[in-house]
């Protein structure tokens, strides 16, 4: 086993009186990509929303290699590391695409692979020819890259990703998920909230299945495919 990026151990959450995460539990390694998949409605979001602070949980224990951070508020967890690709992208629109940037960056100790402008650019020429551009005026797949690429200014230890591919054309989900394999090859630990499997097997290393806000299986890809059964069940594809 490797080192343990995040882990959530008994992770209960309410909004109001209703109850939607029970006993949540599940760990990702650092350097890997662990997806995390459910129907609509199952609680993904939900549980994305208390990792990053938006949404405190009501018990159970959430680490960020090795330190609890249950609780915490998003600005105190974005220093300690966490950085968040949101569900609809939620860039600011009248802002240029290098302001959206700037305003994301943050430094770090071990700066020799840090996210910079100039890095960012490397990795998205795309939004370098564009970052004069407001960021509303950019296509959808653009938008997305500066999602991403705004959580990775943030230097993230760990990023979450929740649903990077959702409304997107193939050949720009093919692109976002190019980007997903390449942070992942230079050591990126990533949690993958995706509603498309086929996309999700491909990258991740290992998966955890929500169920009406309840875990129903953890392990690895191979595992999940050889249960056809399961995938059938809890996801819904055929």
């Amino acid at each position: 086993m490797g080192t343990e990026a995040l882990a959530l151990a008994g992770i209960d959450a309410l909004y109001g009186d209703s109850h939607v995460l029970h006993d949540v539990s599940f760990a990702l390694e650092e350097g890997r990509v662990l997806a995390l998949l459910g129907r609509n409605g199952a609680g993904k979001t939900t549980c994305m929303n208390a990792v990053i602070g938006f949404l405190p949980p009501r018990k159970g224990e959430i680490r960020l290699f090795g330190e609890p951070v249950a609780g915490l508020v998003p600005e105190v967890l974005s220093r300690k590391g966490l950085g968040l690709v949101p569900q609809g992208r939620r860039i600011f629109p009248t802002l240029t695409v290098k302001e959206n940037l700037i305003v994301a960056q943050r430094g770090r100790a071990d700066s020799r692979d840090a996210w910079t402008l100039a890095r960012v650019f490397d990795v998205f020429p795309r939004l370098q020819e564009r970052q004069q551009q407001t960021a509303g005026s950019l296509s959808g797949g653009e938008q997305q890259m500066l999602a991403i690429s705004r959580a990775l200014m943030g230097n993230p230890k760990v990023l979450l990703m929740d649903e990077p591919s959702e409304g997107l054309a193939p050949l720009i989900v093919a692109e976002v998920g190019k980007t997903i394999a390449r942070l992942k090859a230079e050591g990126q630990s990533i949690v993958l909230v995706e509603q498309n499997l086929k996309l999700a097997l491909e990258l991740a290393d290992s998966v955890a299945i929500l169920n009406t806000g309840r875990i129903v299986f953890t392990g690895s890809v191979a595992a999940l495919q050889a249960d056809q059964e399961l995938i059938t069940q809890h996801l819904g594809v055929f």
